[in-house]
Parts: structure tokens; sequence; C-alpha cells
């Protein structure tokens, strides 16, 4: 199982050194991966209609493509991840664009995680229809992959459209790994086509069990097999207790899970220091080790 972070940035602001700084702790601390979720606006709660949802106007987050390659520079093993990235929100031949340059920038450590997202007041804002999401997040996946992999592409959706055209250079990797976030039943089945991952919602191992288990029979309906299928889930850091951390991880290896990342957001802690101590405290408890991931129990393999 590989180990990695949730990037607190709701909680971090924008201070070029401390993200530095987080990036370069990380993976000294031998985590394989930083993990950052997405948003480009946030809503103002009191606007006309109002509005519900766990982030405004007033919770900061940094754009992932820009912040990933800000880290890119400074680290030199540590993988990337979106999650997730809020896809039908935004035009697909740029996104294909961004990933591939990233992609060649961190020479080959992203992984494209997204999702459908749920605030209309954003899709709005950037001029695409809440709507059709689902439908048109389909076309967008294979279009992504197409552009990343042939160096001129001809292609013709209901709303893509790609006339003899592509990215130069491509991406290191061809195509870039695709994970989707989501439980809803339809998208479990989506991902169990399309996608190279899922990003699984922050529940406990006994909670996601059956989520898992619908994953693992739509893989097996799509001839997918789910050692090749890779499993991403996150653990919150609010009980700063290491016999928990362990037993918690061992039931997510259990299930088959491939990635983990540490959320330290909202778990109290108000500067980018005491972030920083718990990502280490963390380390330390279970042992990790540069190159990411923890070293496994006698009898196990990690």
């Amino acid at each position: 199982m590989k180990i990695g972070l949730v990037f607190p940035q709701t909680e971090y602001g924008g201070d070029p050194i401390a993200v530095r700084d987080y990036a370069q702790t990380a993976e000294a601390l031998g985590y394989s991966h930083l993990l950052a979720y997405d948003h480009v606006l946030g809503a103002n709660p009191d606007r006309p209609g109002g509005f519900t949802g766990p982030y405004t106007y007033l919770t900061s987050f940094l754009e992932p493509f820009v912040l990933f390659a800000y880290m890119a520079a400074f680290t030199r093993s540590l993988e990337f991840c979106t999650a997730i990235l809020i896809l039908p929100q935004r035009q697909t031949a740029l996104v294909a664009k961004q990933a591939a340059t990233l992609d060649r920038l961190c020479q080959g450590r992203l992984r494209l995680g997204v999702g459908l997202g749920w605030n209309p007041i954003e899709y709005d804002a950037l001029g695409k229809d809440f709507h059709t999401r689902g439908r048109r997040f389909e076309e967008q996946v294979e279009l992504l992959r197409r552009l990343w992999t042939e160096p001129l592409v001809k292609y013709q959706g209901r709303w893509e459209r790609v006339d003899d055209a592509g990215l130069n250079p491509l991406p290191v990797q061809q195509p870039i790994p695709l994970w989707f976030g989501g439980s809803a039943p339809r998208v479990i089945d989506r991902t169990a086509r399309l996608a190279d991952g899922w990003i699984a919602p922050g529940r406990e191992p006994a909670a996601a069990k059956p989520l898992i288990e619908r994953l693992c029979e739509a893989l097996a309906a799509a001839g997918r097999a789910k050692s090749a299928f890779g499993i991403e889930v996150r653990m919150l850091y609010a009980e700063p207790d290491p016999s928990r951390w362990r037993s918690t991880i061992d039931a997510w290896q259990k299930l088959g899970v491939t990635h983990l990342s540490l959320n330290t957001m909202g778990c109290g802690l108000e500067r980018p220091g005491d972030h920083l101590r718990a990502v280490r405290h963390f380390a330390e408890a279970l042992g990790l080790t540069p190159g990411g991931g923890r070293p496994p129990a006698p009898g196990r393999v990690g």
C-alpha cells in the first residue's frame, strides 16, 4: 500500500515557502504522493437563493495544475494526484494540454483524479451545463486518452470535437492514469468500465466495504481484473493514536486498497507548522521510509 497526504490547502493559504516546505517534507519523510482537492470558485452563502456546501468564497483553494507544477520543481519522486478535478466544467482539450505539460515537467509523476462535482454555481460561471455533466464526462475521458497518445486526433462526439489536431509535447505517460471519484451506483459502474482506479469517499473501512464489493462486481462484469485496478482512500488525523492508525490501515489493506492519504484538515491544526508536525508524527509512527510506503509487517506484503 502506498501512503500519501492530502495537501491541507483550505488551512494552508498561499505562502510559497510554506507550500515548498510541505512538499519537500512529505518526500523526505517517505510519503509516496500528494493529493489535492479542486474548486475554481467559492460561492457566497448569503447570495440570493442561498447556498449550502462544505466550502464558500472564504475557503482557500490553490489551482491543482499550478500547485503541482510548482511542487514538482522542488521534488524528485513525489507523485501528484488531483482528487478530484471537476472535469465537465472544463474544456477537455485544455485539460489534456495542462495535464500533459505537468506530466512532462514532473517526469510522469501525475495521476489525474476526475469527477463530476456538486456545485452548479461553479459550472454556470465557467460556462458549462451542470445537468449534462455525467453524459459529457464519458466523451471527455475518451478524448483525453486519445489526445495523450496520438499526435493527431480526429474526434466528433455529441459535445466534443477535434478536427485533425494534437498536443505537442505528448505526456511522459501515454496515457496519463485516470482515476474516478464518486460513490453513486452509476458512478461505480462507470469507474469499473473506464477508470484506472477509484478515489473512494472518506469513510471507515466497514462503511466502505459494500462499495468496494460493488466495485469488484462491476469490474468482473466489465472483464477487468481487480489486481490491475487501484483504490485510494483517506484517513483523518483527528485521533492521533498510532495503534488505531495501524488497525485501520490493516483493515483497508484487507479490502484491497492500494493507496491511502492522511488528511490533516479539520483537525484543529491552525498553522502550517502544526500540519508538518502531524504528518511527521504519522510517518514516524508507521515507520515510513523514503521511497514512499509502509514497510511490510512479518508475513505480509506491504
